[in-house]
């Protein structure tokens, strides 16, 4: 089985292709090592660091009920949960646990993708992406990316362009 036949690349690359971003979807990349941080999938395809999406999984808690929070931060910085909780109204915002990452998004921390979840998930997009004419963000698995943009991440999740770090 080739790498692009992962159950966690194809849900992507579909969800990718049936939005019409079909240069994302041709364009997955498979890479030889697995990139869990920006650093590591910047120095994969030789991008700065900043022109990584990285997507974070949140857990929004709102008068004593959790859902997921998509983040999509630049790989320049780190999301501030203080300002995440203030843009949401939520009470707390938390890590997610792998368990809860799963559950929602059907993929893997180090691998989580802006689109192919079971559910839509209410998602922040980083503005500090916006001066990069080409990001890339992981695509289902954490030996996978594709390419997109600014727009195109705002565009395929629906998500909110936001300051997401102070």
């Amino acid at each position: 089985m080739s790498a692009l036949d992962h159950p966690g690349i194809r849900k992507v690359a579909a969800a990718l292709a049936e939005a019409g971003h079909h240069e994302s979807a041709d364009g997955v990349r498979v890479l030889a090592d697995a990139v869990r941080t920006a650093a590591e999938a910047a120095a994969a395809v030789d991008v700065p660091v900043g022109a990584i999406a990285n997507s974070l999984l949140f857990a929004a808690e709102h008068d004593g009920v959790t859902t997921p929070l998509l983040v999509l931060t630049s790989g320049a910085h780190r999301a501030d949960t203080d300002l995440l909780a203030a843009l949401t109204g939520a009470d707390a915002i938390r890590r997610a646990t792998p368990e809860f990452v799963r559950e929602h998004t059907g993929q893997v921390i180090g691998g989580v993708s802006p689109v192919g979840h079971p559910a839509p998930i209410r998602t922040f997009v980083d503005v500090d992406l916006r001066q990069y004419e080409v990001v890339w963000a992981a695509a289902g698995h954490p030996h996978a990316v594709y390419p997109t943009t600014f727009d195109g991440l705002v565009g395929l999740t629906g998500g909110t362009p936001a300051e997401v770090a102070k």
